[in-house]
């Protein structure tokens, strides 16, 4: 039998990214806290071959912001609100009802307000990012957009960059309990 040559041998494909010694769904959830981490507060401490996954995630999330981030409309919006008062509380009025029982009703204003809709590739890219993140909410409860972070303040700051490189990675040495490779990584 004659040997194939080079251009027919099949070559074994190697893997595309890090296993970290974790299940597929355990090290997901790893990488989709410390890319959530990375976006918020603009710098992770963790060890270096984690590191350099999250690197890849963020940075191609990052270039799809800068891609998408002017890719919207204003529209006008009417908006059903409850009337306020003076002190912020909810205004009132006695109405009676069809059967002659008195109840109370809140007054309600009705305005129009300007709001970005999103065009469809840009809610893809939306879509996208909500996916590769967690949700999160601040001390006080209240949600944190992160996507819209990226879109508003994240991507405007790398506009005139060349693609990639709006992540570095900093080796911080050894860790004292096991002795792993410790990186600090952070937005540039």
């Amino acid at each position: 039998m004659r040997p194939l040559s080079i251009e027919k041998r099949k070559v074994k494909k190697l893997a595309t990214n890090r296993k970290l010694g974790r299940t597929t769904d355990i090290r997901m959830a790893m990488l989709k806290n410390l890319t959530t981490d990375l976006i918020m507060y603009g710098k992770v401490e963790t060890t270096l071959a984690r590191a350099k996954e999250v690197k890849s995630i963020a940075d191609s999330m990052i270039s799809l912001a800068i891609k998408e981030k002017d890719n919207f409309e204003m529209v006008d919006v009417k908006v059903v609100k409850a009337k306020l008062d003076a002190k912020g509380n909810k205004e009132t009025e006695l109405v009676k009802s069809k059967n002659g029982k008195e109840y109370l009703k809140v007054v309600k204003e009705e305005t129009t307000e300007q709001r970005q809709k999103d065009m469809p590739t840009r809610l893809n890219a939306r879509r996208k990012m909500m996916k590769k993140l967690n949700k999160v909410k601040d001390s006080k409860g209240n949600n944190i957009d992160l996507p819209s972070k990226l879109f508003n303040e994240v991507a405007p700051k790398y506009a005139g960059k060349n693609v990639g490189g709006y992540t570095r990675i900093i080796k911080a040495g050894p860790r004292r309990g096991d002795g792993a490779e410790v990186a600090i990584l952070q937005l540039v």
